[in-house]
């Protein structure tokens, strides 16, 4: 009897045991749960806009990265036709350009600001003249410390030193390209459109829309300045007007997107010598497209096994398979819903893509899938007055 009045009361602590590990269990997710409810969203994206009657300068949101979410956007500061936007590596002070002058009448602008991280708010600091018309494009050198502008309405490049509050200083070096090619209509000048540097921060390369050229410089780590490389230039076919451009993560590896041409110019990269060499030419465009479109925006994925590349016109984002030898398969083309996605961009975990579509003043969210690289709409879309830029950063 004894015996089996102690097996009973086992059986019962036993049980008593289990439920109290099962409420626990249960307030442990619970309070995990709150705890990251609580957390919020982890970056702030700001968008870039062309300014008008429905916009007034750059706008930011919250972004939940674990669901490809904006939210609660806002306006982050005034300033004139911010069509591209960069941040230092503390992200401490955000820099736009303003992209006034294509019309060869003014300079365009580049303009410094600190950031509010909590909030996103930006605070104007200073703005100087770019040198030519028609700023749209900037990157950093490696230290920071200097700051380059594309110019497209008159096709020169210079670099611009920071100081150390951020301010923007003096310009250290310029350069002005020359010559035209073979469209009257769009080439006959140069037009600079990007600034990219590459993975080691020896060079600079500068696409020229107007010259069919991808200009090549040394940069000097000490000042800043660039020189021209030797050779001083790799070309794309005649007309297709190169716009932007990526590296591949490996940095033997570079993908210029045409926008004219509505391709993807594969080139091979010499690192040490800084040289570019043309390998193979992509059509960027749905099969059976035969309407104007202008290429827009490139991306090659962390992994480097996918290049993405936007059509306006089309309304397209095209996506490619990376080969190991460089070479690219289109997979898929998938629409933007809506009208002239000038720029998209990964977010920082790669899970989702944004599409700012310029015309219908949206941006879509795509879920990227880990394996395939192909886009699904995640329908995490956000309301957004003529966006032409994205920018992440961490809160």
């Amino acid at each position: 009897m004894a015996n089996m009045l102690t097996a009973i009361r086992a059986r019962e602590a036993s049980r008593d045991i289990l439920a109290l590990m099962k409420i626990a269990f249960a307030a442990f997710a619970a309070l995990s749960a709150a705890n990251l409810f609580a957390a919020g969203p982890e970056y702030l994206v700001y968008f870039g806009t062309y300014t008008g009657p429905n916009s007034k300068g750059i706008y930011v949101a919250d972004y939940d990265a674990a669901r490809g979410a904006i939210s609660n956007l806002r306006l982050a500061g005034e300033t004139v036709r911010p069509s591209w936007m960069i941040a230092d590596a503390a992200g401490a002070h955000l820099y736009s350009v303003s992209e006034l002058g294509n019309d060869g009448r003014t300079n365009g602008e580049v303009s410094s600001f600190a950031i509010d991280r909590a909030s996103g708010k930006l605070t104007f600091i200073n703005k100087v003249s770019s040198g030519g018309g028609g700023a749209c494009h900037l990157a950093f050198d490696k230290s920071g410390r200097t700051l380059y502008v594309a110019d497209y309405g008159s096709g020169r490049v210079a670099a611009i030193r920071v100081k150390p509050d951020g301010a923007l200083g003096e310009q250290v070096s310029m350069d002005q390209h020359s010559g035209s090619s073979v469209n009257p209509g769009r080439q006959k000048g140069p037009h600079a459109h990007s600034v990219v540097l590459s993975p080691d921060g020896r060079y600079l390369f500068v696409p020229d829309l107007g010259l069919d050229k991808v200009f090549s410089y040394k940069v000097d780590a000490a000042t800043g300045a660039l020189s021209a490389n030797s050779p001083a230039f790799a070309t794309v076919t005649a007309g297709f007007g190169p716009r932007h451009m990526a590296f591949h993560p490996n940095g033997r590896l570079a993908y210029v997107v045409d926008e004219m041409g509505s391709h993807v110019s594969a080139f091979g990269y010499d690192a040490g010598a800084g040289k570019l060499t043309p390998l193979a030419e992509y059509s960027t465009l749905p099969a059976g497209f035969s309407r104007t479109n202008n290429s827009a925006e490139i991306a090659v994925d962390a992994r480097g096994r996918h290049v993405y590349a936007s059509n306006r016109g089309a309304n397209t984002i095209a996506v490619f398979d990376v080969a190991p030898n460089g070479t690219l398969k289109k997979t898929q083309d998938v629409s933007t819903q809506g009208r002239t996605p000038r720029n998209f961009q990964l977010d920082p975990a790669g899970r989702f893509l944004l599409a700012a579509n310029q015309d219908t003043s949206n941006v879509v969210v795509f879920r990227v899938d880990p394996k395939s690289g192909q886009l699904t709409p995640a329908g995490q879309n956000a309301s957004v007055p003529s966006p032409v830029s994205i920018l992440f950063l961490k809160k």
